[in-house]
Protein backbone atom coordinates (compact mmCIF):
# COMPACT_ATOMS: atom_id res chain seq x y z
CA UNK A 1 0.00 0.00 0.00
CA UNK A 2 1.44 3.55 -0.77
CA UNK A 3 1.72 6.45 1.27
CA UNK A 4 2.16 10.32 0.84
CA UNK A 5 4.03 12.50 2.70
CA UNK A 6 2.44 16.06 2.27
CA UNK A 7 4.42 18.95 3.41
CA UNK A 8 2.86 22.16 3.26
CA UNK A 9 5.83 24.43 3.95
CA UNK A 10 6.34 28.76 4.76
CA UNK A 11 9.62 29.46 4.17
CA UNK A 12 10.80 32.50 6.93
CA UNK A 13 14.46 32.08 5.74
CA UNK A 14 15.65 31.60 2.32
CA UNK A 15 19.21 31.36 3.05
CA UNK A 16 18.66 28.89 5.46
CA UNK A 17 16.03 26.94 3.69
CA UNK A 18 18.17 26.36 0.82
CA UNK A 19 20.59 24.51 2.88
CA UNK A 20 17.97 21.89 2.59
CA UNK A 21 17.09 22.09 -0.75
CA UNK A 22 21.21 21.76 -1.78
CA UNK A 23 21.05 17.95 0.12
CA UNK A 24 17.50 17.15 0.03
CA UNK A 25 17.58 15.26 -3.04
CA UNK A 26 21.01 13.20 -3.00
CA UNK A 27 19.49 11.95 0.32
CA UNK A 28 15.82 11.58 -1.09
CA UNK A 29 17.75 9.52 -3.87
CA UNK A 30 18.84 6.88 -1.65
CA UNK A 31 15.26 5.56 -0.70
CA UNK A 32 12.32 4.29 -2.92
CA UNK A 33 10.34 7.72 -2.74
CA UNK A 34 9.03 9.61 -5.82
CA UNK A 35 7.84 13.20 -6.31
CA UNK A 36 4.42 13.70 -7.45
CA UNK A 37 3.64 17.28 -7.27
CA UNK A 38 5.97 20.25 -6.05
CA UNK A 39 3.71 23.87 -6.20
CA UNK A 40 4.73 27.14 -5.48
CA UNK A 41 1.31 28.64 -6.31
CA UNK A 42 -1.78 25.98 -6.19
CA UNK A 43 -5.25 27.01 -6.79
CA UNK A 44 -6.59 27.35 -3.98
CA UNK A 45 -10.31 26.40 -3.60
CA UNK A 46 -11.24 26.60 -0.16
CA UNK A 47 -10.12 27.83 3.15
CA UNK A 48 -6.74 29.53 3.75
CA UNK A 49 -2.87 28.84 2.17
CA UNK A 50 -0.78 30.62 3.94
CA UNK A 51 2.59 28.80 2.65
CA UNK A 52 5.32 29.21 0.01
CA UNK A 53 4.67 25.86 -1.54
CA UNK A 54 3.51 22.49 -1.33
CA UNK A 55 5.11 18.97 -1.78
CA UNK A 56 3.64 15.23 -2.14
CA UNK A 57 6.00 12.65 -2.12
CA UNK A 58 4.51 8.83 -2.85
CA UNK A 59 6.05 5.80 -1.14
CA UNK A 60 5.25 2.09 -1.74
CA UNK A 61 5.03 1.84 1.78
CA UNK A 62 5.35 2.77 6.02
CA UNK A 63 8.75 1.01 5.84
CA UNK A 64 10.55 3.18 2.53
CA UNK A 65 8.59 6.16 4.17
CA UNK A 66 10.47 5.47 7.86
CA UNK A 67 13.72 4.38 6.54
CA UNK A 68 13.65 8.20 4.41
CA UNK A 69 12.32 10.15 7.09
CA UNK A 70 14.31 8.49 10.02
CA UNK A 71 17.58 8.29 8.45
CA UNK A 72 20.45 9.38 9.83
CA UNK A 73 21.05 11.50 6.54
CA UNK A 74 17.89 12.97 6.72
CA UNK A 75 17.74 13.74 10.06
CA UNK A 76 21.30 15.34 9.47
CA UNK A 77 19.55 17.95 6.90
CA UNK A 78 15.90 18.31 8.35
CA UNK A 79 17.32 21.21 10.83
CA UNK A 80 17.43 23.52 7.74
CA UNK A 81 14.35 23.21 6.92
CA UNK A 82 12.95 23.56 10.61
CA UNK A 83 15.19 26.65 11.16
CA UNK A 84 14.11 28.07 7.75
CA UNK A 85 10.28 27.23 7.51
CA UNK A 86 7.29 26.91 9.12
CA UNK A 87 6.25 23.22 8.14
CA UNK A 88 2.81 21.67 8.45
CA UNK A 89 3.16 17.78 7.13
CA UNK A 90 1.09 14.73 7.27
CA UNK A 91 1.64 11.41 6.05
CA UNK A 92 -1.40 9.41 4.29
CA UNK A 93 -2.33 6.14 3.32
CA UNK A 94 -3.13 5.57 -0.44
CA UNK A 95 -5.59 2.92 -1.51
Amino acid sequence: MSYYFIANIKINNESEYQKYLDEVDNVFDKFNGRYLALDKNPLILEGDWNYSRTVIIEFQNKSDFDDWYYSDEYQRIFKFRINAADCDTILVKGK
